[in-house]
């Protein structure tokens, strides 16, 4: 790896070229993955991809001028200085506000790359040309900016928001709630068959928390392994698992905490009155998100939630 600063003329004009042909290319990659979610941002990129392919071809005339046709081949990782590139291009589908984020930060970069390069050079052609294009790259951030004002009006913006929505209901409500309502639903049986079978407040906590516990682990590995979100655009597996994992944990713990109160009945009752709030939590989550109408979602979130309350009651008393 080397330092900017050993770098030659010859070797700035080479590394130049190995920028744009990246820019270029990952633009592109911007463009196909926003295509099907956010189709009007896609055209965006697909004009600055081709910017920047614009920008290659006048940096290859250039050196083939000054130094031949053999461009050697020297990337941003073989030289020190330069930000990491998080591949966020593989994820499907991509997040557009990531997306937004990081187009920005390459345009800075190589904004600052060419101003820098600039100073190092001293042929004239040289020197012109990467001026040119650090003024070039700083207009492309006020040009991706009248782009977006041009082609993402209120219509197309209320539409990617929906879209926007749609995704953070796939990849992260979804599996919260399915975590939540095993959590909470799951383990009222053996919480409160525990319970009930030995009138101990400590014994049924131990239960309800190595319940919580293990459902929530259960719950994280099966919704991460589940699907790596490729082609089913649900997102990040990891991500998925630990958020169903965790809301998992929570809805155990919400009905096993009321039982660190030493009085049996009194922890009986807290519990009860916390299962209420819980089974009316999730109903309102998916009215909410899921678009199920409340008191539909109420109905079967209580008659399943009822059933298992009630198993742990027949079991607990037998």
């Amino acid at each position: 790896m080397k330092n900017f600063s050993e770098l030659s003329e010859k070797e700035i004009l080479a590394l130049a070229i190995s920028l744009e042909e990246e820019d270029h290319k990952i633009y592109n990659e911007f463009a196909e993955g926003l295509r099907e979610t956010y189709p009007d941002s896609a055209k965006i990129f697909e004009l600055m991809s081709l910017e920047e392919n614009g920008h290659r071809h006048r940096l290859i005339k250039l050196y083939q001028e000054k130094f031949g046709n053999h461009i050697p081949l020297i990337r941003r990782q073989d030289v020190k200085g330069f930000v990491e590139r998080k591949p966020i291009w593989l994820s499907r589908p991509l997040s557009i506000d990531k997306v937004r984020k990081q187009s920005e930060v390459m345009e800075i970069e190589t904004q600052n790359f060419y101003y820098q390069a600039a100073l190092r050079t001293t042929d004239a052609a040289v020197r012109q040309l990467l001026d040119d294009l650090a003024a070039e790259e700083h207009r492309h951030q006020l040009r991706a900016e009248q782009l977006e004002k041009q082609l993402i009006n209120p219509k197309v913006q209320e539409k990617e928001n929906k879209s926007a929505h749609r995704l953070f209901v796939l990849q992260i409500v979804q599996p919260s709630l399915a975590g939540l309502m095993d959590g909470s639903v799951s383990t009222l049986a053996p919480v409160f068959a525990a319970a009930l079978a030995t009138k101990d407040s400590w014994q049924a906590f131990l239960v309800g928390l190595a319940a919580s516990l293990g459902a929530g682990i259960s719950m994280a590995f099966a919704e991460a392994v589940s699907d790596n979100g490729s082609l089913t655009g649900r997102g990040n597996p990891w991500l998925r698992g630990a958020s169903c994992g965790v809301m998992t944990t929570l809805g155990g713990l919400g009905h096993t905490l009321p039982f660190l109160i030493s009085d049996f009945w009194t922890a009986m009752i807290v519990s009860g009155v916390v299962v209420i709030f819980e089974l009316a939590a999730i109903s309102w989550i998916r009215n909410r998100y899921m678009d199920t109408p409340f008191l539909q979602a109420a109905f079967q979130v209580v008659v399943g939630g009822l059933l298992v309350f009630a198993t742990g009651l027949v079991i607990g008393s037998s």
